[in-house]
């Protein structure tokens, strides 16, 4: 039953940045919300074992995992079963516990995990890596990959230092043979919560020009929105609650550009 995890699984998506705190799991989360908005199944992979922070994100808390005859059951956040998670913080006993352990244990668990969900049918499978480019993902694309993996998508933040991280998940990307699907340059700029003026904290326009320079396709840029910020910490659906506001049309106009690259594979 192992190959029927994924068998039905349209498109993988992984989503991947160069180094921790530019708002990977926040794309991750967004990017499924505005799929589902969409008309989409979407299914997320949690693989971030230092931080899995999407169940929050989408206030699933701590369900119990079942397994059936094909795997470990995803969590469904909708009664339309239209988004589906798979977190390996499901698996950890205590929230607050560090993962500490070495590489082989590390990529065992992952093996594993990637290959023994029962997703059912899907349109989307996002993957939400470890940042940077470790054993762990070499572990998720080797079993990924056994299906297949449509691509990738690389989260920066504006500054130089962070677009020159994401240069080096290009290279690992070109190296392990995966598509860039597009880079997403995120906190591009503030928006004021109260008269939605945007003003550019950490400069502007790194994401795009890294996409220039390597011959890479530029999804767009999401400012940094306290309202976006709000409802991701009570793991509110932002495009429900904010339907009107410029972040969530930049999150919309991102996912369609996604949707458009994948069905033209």
């Amino acid at each position: 039953c192992e190959a029927g995890s994924l068998a039905q699984v349209r498109h993988v998506v992984l989503v991947l940045s160069g180094k921790g705190g530019v708002g990977k799991s926040t794309i991750t989360t967004e990017l499924a919300l505005a799929l589902r908005h969409a008309g989409k199944k979407v299914g997320i992979l949690d693989v971030d074992l230092c931080g899995p922070s999407i169940p929050r994100m989408l206030s699933v808390g701590r369900p119990e995992v079942h397994q059936c005859d094909s795997g470990w059951v995803p969590v469904y956040t909708d009664a339309q079963k239209s988004l589906a998670l798979m977190s390996i913080g499901f698996l950890m006993e205590d929230p607050d516990e560090a993962v500490v352990w070495r590489g082989p244990k590390k990529t065992a668990l992952i093996g594993q995990f990637v290959s023994d969900v029962a997703w059912g049918e899907l349109d989307v499978l996002l993957v939400d890596t470890p940042p940077g480019t470790s054993d762990e993902h070499l572990a998720v694309l080797e079993n990924l990959k056994k299906h297949k993996v449509d691509g990738a998508v690389l989260v920066t933040t504006p500054q130089a230092v962070s677009t020159g991280d994401v240069r080096r998940e290009i290279t690992f990307c070109k190296k392990t043979g995966v598509r860039i699907l597009g880079i997403v340059e995120n906190m591009s700029g503030f928006v004021c919560p109260h008269c939605s003026e945007c003003s550019n904290i950490f400069s502007k326009g790194g994401g795009e020009e890294l996409a220039k320079l390597t011959g890479s396709v530029f999804l767009g840029s999401v400012p940094l929105d306290p309202l976006l910020s709000a409802s991701i910490e009570e793991g509110k659906d932002f495009a429900q609650s904010f339907p009107d506001s410029s972040t969530f049309s930049a999150i919309s106009t991102i996912s369609q550009t996604l949707l458009n690259s994948l069905q033209t594979d």
